[in-house]
């Protein structure tokens, strides 16, 4: 039960660091991507799992899915992709090729839906084909007080 107890401690120390290492000014985008992943890795890993090893697993999935979308997407693709959710109907697939980078994106949105907290948020399947690589990840974006839509994971 203590080895348990200070396994999950550690994970949380490792989260903690993780998420505070996002908040740096001199953070690349794949570094606050990474940060974001991890975390919301861990809380899913931890749903699911139930255990440690879980939410170890979840963040270290997590942290390579978000450095890979906050590493491989400049502003062109993130305006891209917050059109999508504003404007694009559910469970319709938009498709763009950014012009700077020749990566192209195919972006499939979840109908909205209200958290708990009364927050709107909306999932968007993203399949990004970077340097010929295939890459599929599954964001999610959720309303600020001013409406726009914030990028999650």
């Amino acid at each position: 039960m203590q080895k348990k107890h200070g396994l999950q401690m550690a994970a949380v120390a490792i989260i903690f660091m993780l998420i505070t290492s996002g908040c740096a000014t001199n953070t690349s985008k794949g570094a606050s991507g990474g940060a974001i992943g991890a975390a919301t890795g861990a809380i899913v890993g931890q749903a699911i799992g139930h255990n440690t090893k879980g939410t170890l697993l979840g963040a270290a999935v997590g942290g390579m899915l978000g450095y890979i979308i906050g590493n491989e997407m400049d502003k062109y693709d993130q305006a891209q992709l917050n059109q999508v959710y504003e404007t694009s109907p559910s469970n319709q697939r938009t498709q763009w090729v950014n012009p700077d980078t020749n990566r192209s994106y195919a972006v499939t949105p979840k109908p909205a839906y209200t958290q708990p907290s009364g927050q709107v948020c909306r999932e968007a399947e993203i399949l990004a084909t970077v340097d010929g690589r295939p890459e599929k990840v599954v964001s999610l974006a959720c309303r600020d007080n001013e409406g726009r839509w914030v990028i999650q994971k």
